[in-house]
């Protein structure tokens, strides 16, 4: 049951501190719309003013506005736990628990009015300070069964996202939490309570404790997370895109030399099975009088239109580049000679059948092929250069035409 309650605490707070963070740190400042109308609400509404009386920037500068969001958002939720108790015990007639939960709420306010008034760091300090008196009380009490002592974890968690560097600092006050929480252990955990409370009332102390402390702790996470978590994610983007843009020609879209040898090298140390794979090297036949007659952009037209049809034709595991000016290589793993022949050639028919247009003409553009298999006895460049040797076989041989 109790693990229950505390796995849906946790989703519950989870969601309610993401809506409240979102608008409390990333709404602009005049502009409050409506989700679902799109509509400017009034600047006067109730929700807006609480919104922005929380996050009211303190007036010291040079201090983490996100920092005391996330104070008074914990002492609102503690307060309200202040209030939630105080009426229980109004109603079951426990005047000195409700004095005693009045007192605490009024601290908590004076508290949180402190936060506009003082810097963040002396605000943080009585926050903790407080807290941790407020939990020895409690223990001492009511008893250790409550479960309020793990509220510790909260101020630990606090501490140590709010300090920057501090590593020493982090430390002792890890330990000084640690020792409080032994030292509780040790003369509370047999200890029959000040005020003994009865099995229902325990209960009820234990989950409220839970739903709060899972609620503090996700507001913690959460707000002081999500913009490491943004901008790692974006960080990760971008060495993506510098990663495709160091690997990709830029004007066909296709890899490049260095990713290809890159490719090829992993499959040589990463195939187990010891198939080996075909490599194939192949030019544009003529391509120079192609730019000396045409000019250098129908030149790149050409480029482009043959990268289409290996963009077409390849596919699966196989895997083109372009090699360097009007070269390509591809190179077809698990794939003998004979099978990688059997795509050249439709590929090679595909070239074959591409017009480029200059003005009233119109021509077409052929390619020659050359495959090598690597089987692991020869090194990869070996294969590479066996491969080009075809491919001057068969420009030696009239072109359009694939050498195996």
């Amino acid at each position: 049951m109790r693990y229950k309650i505390e796995k849906q605490g946790l989703f519950c707070s989870a969601f309610c501190c993401k809506l409240l963070y979102n608008r409390v740190c990333l709404k602009k400042k005049n502009d409050l719309f409506n989700i679902e109308t799109g509509v400017k609400l009034e600047d006067k509404g109730i929700i807006k003013k609480v919104i922005d009386f929380i996050g009211k920037d303190t007036k010291s500068q040079n201090e983490s506005k996100k920092l005391i969001v996330v104070i008074r958002i914990l002492l609102l939720s503690i307060a309200l736990y202040y209030l939630l108790n105080g009426v229980v015990s109004g109603i079951t007639l426990s005047f000195g628990k409700l004095f005693l939960f009045m007192l605490f709420l009024l601290i908590c306010i004076g508290v949180f009015i402190m936060s506009y008034h003082c810097k963040t760091l002396i605000t943080l300090w009585v926050f903790n300070v407080g807290t941790m008196v407020w939990i020895v009380t409690m223990v001492h009490l009511f008893g250790w069964n409550i479960g309020v002592q793990h509220f510790l974890i909260m101020l630990l968690i606090l501490y140590f996202f709010s300090s920057y560097k501090q590593y020493a600092g982090k430390i002792i006050y890890a330990v000084v939490l640690g020792v409080i929480r032994i030292v509780l252990f040790y003369f509370y955990q047999n200890r029959i309570a000040t005020w003994p409370l009865t099995m229902l009332e325990e209960e009820f102390f234990q989950i409220v404790n839970t739903v709060i402390i899972f609620w503090c702790l996700s507001v913690i996470a959460f707000i002081f997370s999500n913009d490491t978590q943004e901008l790692e994610g974006k960080l990760v983007d971008y060495n993506n895109q510098l990663e495709k843009q160091a690997n990709t020609d830029t004007l066909t879209g296709l890899y490049n030399r260095r990713k290809a040898l890159d490719f090829m090298e992993d499959i040589c140390k990463n195939q187990i099975d010891q198939l080996g794979f075909s490599v194939c090297i192949c030019d544009i036949d003529f391509f120079k009088k192609v730019n000396d007659n045409y000019g250098h952009d129908i030149g790149d037209e050409v480029l482009k239109k043959i990268a289409g049809v290996f963009k077409e034709e390849i596919q699966g595991n196989n895997f083109v580049a372009r090699w360097g000016g009007e070269e390509f290589l591809l190179v077809f793993p698990q794939c003998n000679g004979d099978e990688a022949y059997i795509v050249l050639e439709q590929i090679r028919k595909k070239i074959k059948e591409i017009e480029i247009k200059k003005d009233d003409l119109v021509f077409g553009v052929t390619m020659t092929f050359g495959i090598a298999e690597y089987d692991f006895q020869q090194g990869l460049n070996a294969t590479i250069k066996e491969a080009d040797e075809k491919l001057y076989i068969g420009k030696e041989k009239g072109r359009d035409i694939i050498i195996f």
